[in-house]
């Protein structure tokens, strides 16, 4: 089977995935795109002080968990 080649968005693009203006509710990490939509964290476009549509890789450094909380997300796109 091939892989599947993802599309690409631009930090623009992933600001507009915030939860708020539209039903999508996007984070990234580490340049892959995920969609936390189903994730009750993350269900009004935001979880503790981060917010949905950004980059979160810097972020991360503070959180209280490590990278794997974002293997049971899927990855939809690239960061441009």
């Amino acid at each position: 089977m091939k892989d599947k080649v993802l599309p690409e968005y631009t930090k623009n693009q992933l600001a507009l995935r915030n939860g708020q203006d539209r039903d999508e509710i996007w984070i990234a990490y580490k340049g892959q795109i995920y969609d936390v939509r189903k994730s009750r964290l993350w269900s009004r476009g935001n979880h503790y002080e981060h917010w949905a549509g950004q980059d979160l890789t810097e972020e991360l450094k503070d959180a209280p968990h490590d990278e794997y909380v974002f293997d049971k997300f899927e990855v939809i796109g690239l960061l441009k």
